[in-house]
């Protein structure tokens, strides 16, 4: 791993140390066994201790860390088959959002998620996971697909927004997202959402109405980043870590609140710590939440779902 955050500088020098006696052990044949078996420990309750006392501003670094699955990758690890399809038949494809049929566990599913490319050039190809009307659009054509063939839509979210562009405005940024919020409460097949990294405002809501809604541990879901709340609030990005802890959005909060149905364990130190182990407890959760829904009816699916959405808030006139 090659990225670490100031918080993570305890881990960092033990892995260091560790590096040093295994180059002096390769170097002079000497037994360090002992030595690295202690300095193992010591980073193993290290990791335990500054991961499970994270704060928000902590947890949203670590959904945005570089080497992070995201969704392609995760799509790789969890399926066989994929296919992806492309473009929202009018304007062009969108290559923020991906999404395609592919098989899990045996059975067929339509898997659409944010990509935010893993260097500099694809990041940019990708528009930072910053989706247009058209992406939105696309998501929607892959589920009313999805529908049509009587096939669960399973979306993995992970986006700082929806694309703030002038272009994307004026192409209906806004209808897009909300046509999208619309079609998913009434889609006639199982929905599972999953925030695997950042899940922010109506970018993210775009493609996270379904009947389960789960987060991944250290992911974060919210209405505003903290930067751009720290920014309106205070005219200044220097209190984004108090933004944090105001917003309420790590996966604990949510879940507190009962605006998501469950969270999803990651490993020790993060899903970029071992990826493979991720993409395993991923598939596991998702094929379960599956099972439980296919044993339901479609309707009372859809009813659960309009109605757990509409109990999250209240109107007053």
């Amino acid at each position: 791993m090659t990225t670490s955050f100031d918080f993570e500088k305890p881990i960092a020098d033990l892995l260091q140390q560790i590096e040093k006696v295994q180059q002096i052990a390769e170097k002079t044949k000497v037994d360090m066994s002992g030595t690295l078996e202690e300095l193992n420990q010591q980073l193993n309750t290290t990791r335990e201790q500054i991961y499970s006392n994270l704060t928000g501003w902590q947890k949203v670094q670590i959904s945005r860390h570089p080497e992070r699955p995201y969704t392609l990758q995760y799509i790789e690890m969890m399926c066989q088959d994929f296919i992806e399809l492309h473009g929202d038949r009018t304007v062009k494809d969108d290559k923020a959002i991906v999404g395609g049929f592919a098989s899990i566990g045996g059975q067929t599913v339509m898997v659409i998620g944010h990509q935010k490319g893993t260097n500099t050039k694809l990041r940019q190809f990708r528009n930072f996971g910053m989706a247009n009307p058209e992406g939105y659009r696309k998501a929607l054509r892959l589920m009313k697909l999805a529908e049509k063939f009587n096939k669960p839509v399973i979306t993995l979210i992970d986006t700082p927004g929806a694309f703030p562009g002038l272009e994307a405005e004026e192409r209906g940024q806004g209808e897009a997202i909300a046509r999208n919020l619309l079609e998913m409460s009434v889609l006639r097949v199982p929905v599972i959402c999953v925030v695997i990294g950042e899940g922010a405002s109506g970018g993210a809501l775009g493609i996270g109405i379904g009947d389960k809604v789960l987060m991944l541990e250290h992911s974060w879901y919210s209405v505003i980043s903290p930067e751009n709340c720290s920014a309106i609030l205070w005219r200044t990005w220097d209190f984004k870590e108090r933004a944090a802890e105001c917003l309420k959005l790590t996966a604990d909060d949510m879940l507190k609140n009962r605006l998501i149905d469950g969270i999803i364990p990651e490993p020790l130190g993060g899903a970029h710590y071992n990826p493979a182990m991720m993409g395993g407890i991923l598939k596991e959760r998702i094929l379960n939440e599956l099972a439980e829904l296919k044993n339901k009816d479609i309707d009372t699916v859809v009813t659960e779902r309009i109605n757990k959405f509409c109990a999250m808030g209240v109107v007053v006139e």
